[in-house]
């Protein structure tokens, strides 16, 4: 069930931030607030989309329930399960300029959104938090046995990804229409989607730009290094193989350049350029 959406006669929002929940009646609310907060701050027309992955808790409630300012709510469900699938639900129903996505444990800190903003605006096609980038701050509690494991699977996913260095942070933007090209023909909904979409991104002749990231492991996480690390290894060979046998590379004028006339004005400025829980593995046939 989807909630209505906004009206067609209804301004576009420059920026829409989708929140794939699964089961977070208790984190969303207070999410909710900081996130609107931080978009309020823009001076922009934004949104937030929450995604429904098939809770069995009150996440939709809390979503539906709350109130329309400072920035609205959206309300969709995705019955497919998966983080991935609940990701493109949203992209794929927004009407923004600018779409993006963030945890709903927020565990990635909001405070340059302007800046992510001023970047979409002078042309980058995506912009992707990096845990990897040097400037970036990490409150890491987790285990030995998961750190190693990012290490490897990093150095995996360079066969793959090569134009950022970290794909696993949950804090990624795009232009709406880079956005769209990218999900649609989403195969894998687990762990390595957001792989899968930075490959395809960066197979369009997208311009990507990493940026750092004020980042703390949140309680609460329901990925398990042992029952689900090497799941994501699986979902990384397949999404390999995948792009390999499309083996389709629009070339980089297919992605259209933003006219900066249109683009409203951000008053941060542009800086040098320098996962919650995991989803079930579910891939596509």
């Amino acid at each position: 069930m989807e909630a209505s959406p906004p009206e067609a006669s209804s301004p576009a929002p420059v920026l829409d931030v989708i929140v794939p929940s699964y089961n977070e009646e208790r984190r969303l609310p207070d999410t909710l607030v900081l996130l609107r907060a931080a978009l309020a701050d823009l001076g922009v027309p934004c949104q937030v989309t929450v995604v429904d992955n098939a809770s069995t808790d009150g996440t939709a409630r809390v979503a539906a329930e709350a109130p329309a300012n400072p920035v609205p709510v959206r309300l969709l469900r995705c019955d497919e399960r998966g983080k991935g699938f609940a990701v493109r639900t949203g992209v794929l129903a927004t009407r923004a300029r600018y779409v993006g996505f963030c945890d709903a444990d927020l565990a990635t800190a909001l405070d340059d959104l302007g800046h992510v903003l001023a970047l979409l605006a002078g042309g980058a096609d995506a912009v992707v938090g990096s845990r990897a980038h040097p400037d970036s701050v990490v409150q890491d509690r987790h285990s030995s046995l998961r750190r190693w494991g990012a290490v490897a699977f990093r150095s995996a996913v360079r066969q793959v990804v090569q134009s950022v260095g970290e794909t696993q942070c949950g804090y990624k933007f795009f232009r709406a229409d880079v956005a769209r090209r990218a999900f649609e023909p989403l195969r894998c909904g687990g762990f390595a989607f957001d792989v899968e979409v930075l490959g395809r991104t960066e197979r369009a002749g997208a311009r990507l730009v990493e940026i750092p990231v004020n980042w703390v492991d949140v309680p609460g996480s329901t990925f398990s290094t042992l029952r689900h690390g090497w799941r994501s290894f699986l979902e990384l060979a397949a999404i390999s193989w995948q792009l390999r046998r499309e083996a389709t590379v629009p070339a980089p004028s297919t992605l259209s350049t933003p006219t900066l006339s249109t683009v409203p004005v951000v008053n941060l400025p542009v800086q040098p350029d320098v996962t919650g829980g995991a989803a079930t593995v579910v891939l596509r046939p």
